[in-house]
């Protein structure tokens, strides 16, 4: 089977089990119907109200619920949403996977490993006092600044090419590295789940999302969640091995020319413990500016 034809059958079952599972979390109460009765059997809400709530007949929505959108319109999809009480993103993965079911938009294939450009590396390498990665869709890091591979030393050191997604489920030091390992546990499984919307055609990640459900329990809960929200700001404390506890705001951002890499930064509040401890491993590293 070639990449176009594996990925429209991938997309067709997320379709199913995104819709299945954004269904099941609603009553008929979120929505405005009736109470539920105590005999109900069904678990949230029925296809037939989903149906009636979206203004179309119970037979089409069954038929898009089981992955099968060839020809639904975005209007469909946008009450689908409505009905459903799908947020902007979750409305816009819908779109995505819709949009790649049927054929409707490229495919496109990943070859090999994700490349740093040169003048990115060189914007990393010029953040001698900001931990800076770049990370792709498989949140495998395609380049570090120094002080970025510092900060993560941990993962450095278990992973070799390091891996965020392997590094937080398979790794135990990750539980002492974040003290806040669930969060971080979830942004990284949603973050996964997001970017096999956005390219079913990586196969790459399909066999990473695929290991790690099978290596981990707790990859595996929170992949079949199908959630998407990830922190693009805010605030991580890590408990380093050598320089201790720090808490570090950060900033992710796409790169908007390297379709899938998203560049992370950490920052520390001036006159901070935080930022002491930065100066401190930045002074260990002034000597190396290159590699991963």
């Amino acid at each position: 089977m070639g990449d176009s034809a594996h990925a429209r059958t991938q997309t067709r079952r997320q379709v199913r089990d995104f819709l299945t599972g954004r269904r099941a979390r609603l009553t008929p109460g979120d929505v405005g119907l009736p109470a539920v009765r105590a005999n109900r059997r069904v678990r949230g809400l029925r296809r037939e109200e989903v149906a009636a709530l979206a203004g179309i007949s119970v037979d089409y929505y069954i038929r898009l619920e089981r992955g099968d959108a060839r020809g639904v319109s975005d209007g469909v999809l946008r009450n689908v949403g409505r009905a459903l009480r799908l947020d902007e993103t979750e409305h816009a993965h819908l779109l995505d996977l819709v949009r790649a079911g049927d054929g409707a938009r490229p495919c496109r294939p990943v070859a090999g490993a994700a490349v740093l450009r040169p003048s990115v590396r060189r914007i990393l390498d010029s953040m001698t006092t900001t931990p800076a990665l770049v990370l792709d869709g498989r949140l495998a890091v395609v380049g570090a600044n120094a002080l970025g591979r510092a900060l993560y030393q941990p993962m450095y050191g278990a992973c070799g090419n390091a891996s965020v997604a392997r590094f937080v489920f398979t790794d135990p030091a990750a539980r002492s590295f974040w003290p806040d390992w669930d969060v971080i546990a979830d942004d990284t499984a949603n973050a996964l789940r997001a970017a096999s919307g956005s390219n079913p055609c990586d196969r790459g990640l399909g066999e990473l999302t695929a290991e790690l459900a099978a290596r981990s329990t707790e990859f595996a809960s929170r992949w079949d969640r199908h959630d998407l929200h990830v922190a693009r700001t805010g605030t991580r404390r890590i408990a380093h091995p050598l320089v201790g506890r720090l808490t570090l705001p950060f900033e992710s951002t796409p790169l908007a020319a390297d379709p899938g890499q998203t560049l992370l930064m950490y920052s520390a509040a001036p006159g901070s413990a935080a930022q002491d401890a930065l100066h401190i491993m930045a002074s260990w590293t002034t000597a190396d500016r290159g590699g991963r």
